[in-house]
């Protein structure tokens, strides 16, 4: 359950050529979300270079897709609300003239798996939540590439995704993981030593685990750099954040726990960094602004120009880096663990700590409390059967299980959600 893939699924070695001729195809899924938004934006400002031929959203901006469909004449929508279907039709033929071809509509909570398999270069996957699984594997099994910023594709799902991927089928479109991923050029795999994930410390840098006894929701939710839905930014806020993304990293690119590190950097400048067997370390940097990954990885290997915003060198300024207190921020360190663990521990850490958020926004979980009842969930699932290979139901059925135990833990209603 614990075994290392071969080769990396990302491996920017891999520089696969661009489509010789006319724009690249992609599929956009989550494309009413803040990266699908952004990608929306590249592709518009670069129609020499690529062409959406689908698009997919959970359905609760109707009209914003609507809107996308028709700006990139796409052939496919797909709406994981079924009951949003009319609508979107209704909004559709809204747009549309008369004689326009409308594109065909996919409804329900398999749309976006069907449009994952759809006939094109690369599939972004920029879906929230675990159900991004199901499209991540139907797009790699149908030989795409895909530019993922589903990171909890790979956090629940990391041994189903490294049985049907090729070596470097994956692009990442984290800012970290894209950090990485360039970073990773300026040496062969034998010659890195360590991989150093930057974090922005989150509202919270620099205060004790005492000091954060009483803070507020809004409090964490007040992000210094980057601006981000709810469940995220307090995940930011924890440092949640950051151990998926180190479980991420150790996934993509095939580096032990042991040789990951998480530097804190308030600036969030240098989005990450390489160090190599010779004492040298490479820093990708550039202003936060994640129309820069969401760009490379969709033109890789080459870059999109004027993506976005590059820095002003001329002007003055510092950058800091600290160490991360693991004592006031456990998060890391029990993610690395559980990520060590394999199977679906991952998945039991993912889903307690999504309860636990929703039990500190909504006030009936203190800040503190997110993270203690995650790693008594966490314990309190062990390892799984080291012989036992892992299904999709298997991690469907270790979700389910730890968001119950997690909201007994917590003291939250035990139908506080419809998962």
């Amino acid at each position: 359950m614990t075994e290392t893939p071969a080769a990396p699924l990302a491996d920017p070695h891999l520089r696969s050529a661009a489509a010789a001729d006319g724009p690249r195809e992609i599929v956009v899924l989550g494309s009413t979300g803040s990266i699908g938004t952004q990608a929306v934006d590249i592709v518009l400002r670069n129609p020499d270079r690529f062409r959406v031929t689908a698009l997919s959203a959970a359905g609760g901006r109707v009209e914003l897709l609507a809107e996308q469909a028709h700006q990139l004449r796409v052939r496919r929508v797909a709406v994981a609300r079924a009951d949003r279907a009319g609508e979107l039709r209704a909004a559709l033929a809204a747009r549309y003239g008369a004689g326009e071809p409308l594109p065909e509509v996919l409804a329900g909570p398999d749309a976006a798996t069907e449009l994952a398999a759809d006939e094109c270069h690369t599939v972004l996957n920029g879906i929230t939540g675990s159900i991004g699984l199901a499209p991540t594997l139907a797009a790699l099994k149908a030989g795409r590439m895909l530019a993922l910023a589903n990171k909890e594709s790979l956090i629940v799902g990391g041994p189903l995704v490294r049985e049907v991927a090729r070596h470097g089928q994956i692009v990442p479109v984290d800012s970290e993981h894209s950090a990485l991923y360039q970073a990773l050029l300026g040496g062969a795999r034998g010659e890195v030593r360590k991989l150093l994930v930057t974090a922005s410390g989150g509202p919270f840098r620099g205060r004790t685990r005492e000091e954060l006894t009483d803070v507020t929701p809004e409090q964490a939710l007040a992000h210094p750099t980057w601006d981000m839905g709810p469940v995220v930014t307090i995940n930011s806020a924890t440092l949640v954040n950051k151990g998926l993304e180190v479980i991420e990293a150790h996934l993509l690119y095939d580096v032990p726990f042991d040789r990951i590190e998480v530097v804190v950097h308030p600036q969030s400048y240098v989005h990450s960094m390489v160090e190599f067997t010779d004492g040298s370390t490479l820093a990708q940097a550039s202003p936060p602004d994640m129309r820069m990954p969401i760009a490379l990885a969709l033109g890789w290997p080459e870059r999109v120009p004027d993506a976005a915003p590059a820095f002003a060198w001329s002007a003055a300024a510092t950058w800091e880096f600290f160490p991360l207190d693991e004592k006031a921020f456990p998060s890391v360190p029990l993610a690395c663990h559980v990520g060590a663990l394999g199977g679906t521990a991952p998945a039991v850490f993912n889903a307690a700590n999504e309860e636990c958020v929703d039990g500190f926004l909504t006030g009936k979980l203190p800040f503190l409390g997110i993270m203690d009842t995650v790693s008594q969930v966490v314990a309190e699932h062990g390892t799984d059967d080291p012989g036992t290979r892992l299904t999709v139901a298997d991690v469907l059925e270790a979700e389910t299980w730890a968001r119950a135990r997690a909201r007994e833990l917590a003291g939250l209603p035990a139908d506080q959600h419809d998962k």
